[in-house]
């Protein structure tokens, strides 16, 4: 699919200047607007060298048939139907149908809109009914249609697109469909479509507002204590192109004011409504099971802390070297695990970024296990996010093999842990881990049998399903290589 750049760069070899081709993004943007009000397709014409018309955007109403049922982006204009896009280019006004035309098994009419910016015409878009369509979605009407010609007049002056229009993509924005209320310049409500009654009533406005002044009778019904958005009187007056949520009666609402004006002057505006209700309901439960989880973290890891601190106790009290080295050992476990759980208290998803637990775990295994040499940790590589089961179980393999290596392979001498993370590059699911430190070594085929080891094997080969090699370095010390398939 062609990008509008690429399209436009097709269309002339005079390149429509980089404003110019952000003003076509602004209108298309928001010009489902245009096609659902005016119950028709609007179709993006560009001039080409040759004298032309290039079709570089379409979009299908959603409250009426459509007049094109194959994509036509790419395609030229028939030479039957470039007089009145010429007209509208060369005059800058809008070109009215002489008469119906037919298009296939159906008639049709088109109207030509000249898209003017910066003093200039740069594009044509026309306006195409399908007359053989079933009648619009109840509610839609003439006055629909004459609100979207207002809009149609104000992109031939350069008025439409707003500039300050708030994004029309987030969730939950007003759509015609949901519902559409027209105001005349003083606020007074004129017309508006059923759904949008529904969304008056779901605030607590059960009175017909036709002949009533909107403002009035939304601040009617919000309630003192209720938190009322800044843009909220601008917005239903009608006098700013902004969007506000509007809270009554356990309901929300989200409202957008579209302004139509004649230069200066303001003619009123297209107000485009959308009950709420359920999608913030459901966010806000969803915001609710997340500061639950995020508590139940919170709580688990203080909890693995106070068990850190009555096993350092009870050490303290014991007069056996033997229990005092246990209760470390079962104390700097149990600091490992705290740790993971303290980094999922700060995030709503069960799976962690494990470098910044990495580095806090072998920071912590080294200081606990470490003696009165000088013994430094070097992380590299990248562990990258996984699971918060695989989380714990790591973080506890990496906390024994960094104290084994602390305790057993420089014994009694400085020296440097390496730990090396790396994913593959082919299949990101799969890591491999080395640890890897310059001390005293093993000899090959001696028996592995400390409680540390059997724990490490246990981990490894069910928590995550890996598998575990211990082989002597190079020139000293020993190489703990983890292959995982992490999740």
């Amino acid at each position: 699919m062609r990008s509008l750049m690429q399209l436009a760069g097709q269309a002339s070899s005079r390149v429509l200047a980089e404003q110019d081709l952000d003003w076509l993004h602004l209108l298309l943007a928001d010009w489902q607007v245009l096609a659902d009000l005016a119950a028709a397709d609007l179709v993006l014409w560009l001039p080409t060298d040759d004298g032309r018309f290039i079709a570089v955007a379409h979009c299908r109403p959603s409250t009426a048939t459509t007049v094109h049922l194959d994509d036509i982006i790419g395609l030229y204009l028939p030479a039957a139907r470039e007089a009145n896009l010429r007209q509208a280019m060369e005059t800058n006004s809008i070109v009215e149908p002489s008469g119906t035309r037919w298009a296939g098994t159906y008639s049709m009419t088109e109207v030509c809109v000249p898209i003017s910016h910066g003093g200039s015409v740069i594009a044509v878009v026309t306006c195409e009914s399908n007359l053989a369509s079933p009648r619009p979605t109840v509610g839609m009407g003439a006055w629909t249609q004459n609100a979207s010609r207002i809009l149609l007049e104000m992109c031939a002056r350069g008025e439409y697109p707003y500039t300050s229009t708030p994004t029309v993509l987030a969730h939950g924005v007003p759509r015609v469909m949901d519902g559409v209320i027209l105001i005349d310049g003083d606020g007074t409500v004129q017309e508006l479509t059923p759904n949008a009654s529904s969304c008056l009533r779901r605030l607590g406005i059960r009175h017909s507002v036709i002949g009533r002044v909107l403002a009035e009778d939304i601040t009617d019904v919000i309630s003192n204590d209720a938190l009322v958005e800044e843009t909220l009187a601008v917005v239903v007056m009608g006098r700013a192109a902004w969007r506000v949520e509007i809270s009554a009666h356990a309901s929300t609402v989200n409202m957008r004011a579209l302004p139509l004006t004649n230069g200066r002057h303001r003619l009123g505006a297209v107000i485009l409504t959308r009950d709420v209700s359920e999608m913030r309901r459901r966010e806000e439960e969803l915001m609710t099971k997340d500061a639950t989880i995020r508590e139940i973290h919170h709580r688990v890891k203080n909890n693995l802390q106070t068990v850190s601190a009555l096993l350092r106790l009870q050490a303290r009290r014991s007069d056996s070297q033997e229990v005092k080295d246990a209760l470390k050992e079962a104390e700097r476990r149990v600091q490992s695990i705290a740790t993971v759980h303290q980094a999922l208290s700060h995030t709503v998803d069960e799976e962690v970024d494990f470098d910044e637990v990495a580095r806090s775990v072998l920071r912590l295994s080294g200081a606990v296990a470490s003696t009165d040499h000088s013994v430094e940790v070097i992380t590299t590589g990248k562990f990258g996010v996984i699971s918060a089961d695989q989380a714990q179980a790591l973080a506890t393999v990496l906390n024994e093999l960094v104290a084994n290596s602390v305790e057993h392979g420089l014994a009694g001498r400085d020296g440097v842990i390496r730990i090396d993370a790396q994913r593959d590059h082919d299949n990101d699911k799969r890591m491999t881990v080395r640890v890897i430190d310059n001390g005293v070594g093993f000899e090959p085929g001696t028996p592995l049998s400390g409680l540390g080891t059997q724990i490490v094997r246990q981990m490894v080969r069910g928590e995550l399903g890996g598998t575990i090699e211990w082989e002597p370095g190079e020139e000293s010390g020993t190489v703990v290589t983890l292959r995982l398939r992490v999740e």
